[in-house]
């Protein structure tokens, strides 16, 4: 686990550990204007602050994952006849 207690700008190696994204996702929060970062020489500084803003990434997972769920079971509910055939079509 990243300690980031003390301090007030980390980098984009960091805030991707913190957000569990790829680097190149918090390069395209960066551009898209969703993650704030100042630029320092080649590198970005991302302040605490506006990380923390981001808020907790494990609960929308989380949260995405139940909303998927339940889609998935509407659909298999409303559809299942014809996603039975369609898998035995898929068969022969």
């Amino acid at each position: 686990m990243t300690k980031l207690n003390n301090q007030k700008y980390i980098s984009t190696s960091v805030a991707a550990k913190v957000l569990k994204i790829s680097r190149v996702s918090v390069f395209n929060k960066i551009k898209a204007g969703e993650l704030r970062a100042e630029k320092i020489g080649r590198n970005y500084a991302i302040e605490m602050a506006d990380l923390k803003k981001m808020g907790n990434p494990l609960n929308s997972s989380q949260n995405s994952s139940v909303r998927i769920g339940k889609a998935v079971d509407r659909t298999v509910k409303q559809y299942k006849e014809t996603l039975e055939l369609l898998g035995r079509d898929e068969r022969e």
